[in-house]
């Protein structure tokens, strides 16, 4: 077993030691899952601004003449249509249509893009993209052990920029929701994104390595006026399931497809890719069970693995994520359930601990901002 001393360490470790975190081993990295309370950490980024590293993502580079077209045939998005500047979640799927991870892409030329995967798929997803890409005119680099990547979120987190480096602010003003540009941040050059996982607006910034624990303690300092706390994967869940977002290794693995998971909108069956023939024939039938958003009453929340129940006691379904949820003050769960049950106000039983709690089917996400 890897002690917590052994673990791959962010470029922000000694920042996290500095700030007091308790750490976990999160695939194969140390990384900190709260400083203080996981549960101040979580309303912070609600009302005010977060800091999260979130260095242990893997970065790839596809860069060359036939990049979108490599990414077309690797990928179920059609990502050949992003324009310049902008993201696109995708997936990327097995031959027989499950989900070997989520991820998103971002179009930085015409000619060249970065795909961010999960940490605790990093190393695959860089081989199989690599081999997907044969036979095409483009480069594919794992970027991944020079990136460090800082997530500022939260409805103060444009302010925290601002504050930063005052010069961003016409690019923030002009920055959609999944689009991306680079830019100058205290000083340091980066890849700003406006994206996130926690349902807020939001950004993420990409930067080498050595540059990352003065860009860190840079944004701590310009977020204090506005009461930004560093987080760390604790609240980054509870935040992610309120929001209704998959999470790797819960709502998708690879004996899940995407239609099953709700993922319907980013399969695209007008273009050839690895899963296509096999999503084809999926997408024409209807899947047993599908994603739904649960909320429970009191305060046991049914963890990942809690048995479903309905009419008369029978299994018709499994919990796939759950968990006390700090701003709704409920229990919340995500759950693969029989289709037949899956209409929002379908009131269903959950198994946790051996008793059984009442739940109903909800409409996802759970929270959404104003």
């Amino acid at each position: 077993m890897t002690s917590i001393q052994e673990l791959v360490r962010t470029p922000l470790d000694a920042e996290h030691e500095r700030l007091g975190a308790t750490f976990t081993d999160f695939a194969g990295w140390r990384m900190p899952v709260r400083y203080d309370s996981e549960l101040a950490e979580h309303h912070s980024v609600r009302r005010s601004a977060g800091l999260f590293d979130l260095s242990h993502m893997g970065e790839i580079e596809y860069a060359g003449p036939q990049a979108a077209d490599a990414l077309d045939h690797a990928l179920a998005g059609a990502l050949s249509k992003v324009e310049v500047g902008r993201a696109k979640y995708s997936l990327l799927c097995a031959p027989d249509g499950g989900v070997l991870d989520d991820l998103v892409v971002y179009r930085l030329a015409d000619d060249r893009f970065l795909v961010v995967v999960n940490a605790s798929n990093a190393a695959q997803d860089a081989d199989e993209l690599i081999r997907r890409a044969e036979g095409f005119d483009v480069a594919v680099t794992d970027r991944s052990a020079a990136t460090a990547l800082i997530a500022v979120q939260g409805p103060r987190s444009p302010d925290v920029l601002r504050n930063a480096e005052p010069g961003v602010a016409t690019l923030l003003d002009g920055l959609r929701y999944y689009a991306s540009a680079q830019a100058t941040v205290a000083g340091i050059d980066v890849l700003l994104a406006r994206t996130g996982y926690t349902g807020e607006d939001g950004f993420e910034l990409y930067v080498p390595n050595a540059q990352a624990p003065a860009l860190w303690s840079a944004l701590l300092d310009s977020g204090e006026p506005f009461d930004l706390r560093p987080t760390g994967l604790a609240c980054r869940d509870t935040l992610r399931m309120e929001a209704g977002m998959a999470l790797y290794g819960h709502e998708l693995t690879a004996g899940t497809n995407p239609f099953a998971a709700g993922l319907r909108r980013v399969v695209a069956l007008d273009k050839q890719f690895v899963g296509h023939d096999a999503l084809a024939v999926l997408a024409s039938e209807e899947t047993p069970r599908v994603l739904v958003g649960l909320r429970g009453t009191g305060r046991r929340a049914g963890r990942a693995g809690a048995t479903v129940l309905g009419p008369d006691d029978a299994v018709v379904g499994v919990v796939s994520s759950g968990v006390l949820s700090p701003t709704l003050g409920m229990p919340i769960a995500l759950a693969f359930v029989d289709r037949a049950l899956a209409e929002p106000g379908t009131e269903l039983l959950v198994d946790v601990r051996g008793r059984s709690q009442p739940y109903a089917v909800a409409a996802l996400p759970f929270y959404q901002r104003a």
